[in-house]
């Protein structure tokens, strides 16, 4: 794909997310900032037991798959990106990373007893040094940036060359009964859920929000544009969550 291409590629996907929230009603903007970060802050405290019930704790199995596929020798510096209450902090490092976390969410940082370095941040202008990291792993949060296309070229510029990125997303099974049931699950169960252990309007939100998440192929043109190759997108549990993977382009 050459840069032109490339750019205008991300440019549409960017389009399109939006008259989606728009279609969706979502919030967009500053707008979209302010309302993820307070509502992060608010469910914070009952963060991981709401995820547990929700995914019947498969999210740390699709956790340790995106460890797996980080694919990073040990003693790496990995940032991970809307780091939470800091599950994926505990894998890295478990596994011998150097790991650090930031988020946008004072409350979710508060709430984060891992006792590893952690920032609050934008993902978009995160307070790191060009190439000063070997790999990110992000955890069902591409589509809460509010500029996910600056996200990506802040992960270009702060990921060193030979670099990996291990991103999970939600997802929804193309076909079959499986669609169905999940859709009556994501958009009918969870709310019910949440509402009960946590927030009832943020887990109204977060079914919801997926309209903000480009399509697999404008993720892929987003990372490219972004200076990453070797881009691949796996469905996991049969597509109820997906595994994005990409090498930092150049010599390490």
């Amino acid at each position: 794909m050459t840069p032109d291409h490339s750019t205008r590629a991300s440019t549409a996907a960017a389009l399109e997310a939006a008259a989606r929230a728009a279609d969706a009603d979502l919030p967009t903007g500053t707008a979209k900032t302010e309302l993820v970060r307070n509502m992060f802050d608010t469910i914070a405290p009952r963060y991981d037991m709401v995820n547990r019930a929700m995914t019947f704790g498969l999210d740390i199995r699709w956790r340790r798959q995106s460890l797996r596929a980080l694919g990073l020798p040990s003693g790496s510096t990995v940032l991970d990106l809307a780091s939470g209450t800091g599950d994926f902090l505990r894998l890295l490092e478990g596994a011998g990373y150097r790991a650090m976390g930031m988020d946008l969410s004072w409350g979710m940082l508060a709430a984060n007893k891992t006792g590893l370095p952690l920032a609050q941040a934008d993902g978009a202008f995160l307070p790191l040094a060009t190439v000063s990291v070997d790999g990110i792993t992000c955890g069902y949060a591409l589509r809460n940036f509010t500029d996910l296309a600056g996200v990506f070229a802040e992960f270009g510029r702060v990921v060193r060359p030979g670099g990996r990125l291990s991103l999970l997303e939600v997802a929804e099974p193309e076909v079959g009964l499986m669609r169905a049931g999940h859709r009556i699950w994501f958009r009918r169960v969870v709310p019910m859920i949440g509402g009960l252990l946590s927030d009832r309007s943020a887990y109204r939100y977060l079914p919801r929000s997926t309209a903000y998440l480009p399509t697999p192929d404008e993720l892929r043109a987003m990372l490219g544009e972004a200076g990453f190759s070797a881009v691949n997108r796996r469905a996991l549990s049969g597509g109820l969550s997906q595994l994005l993977t990409a090498t930092r382009e150049g010599r390490p």
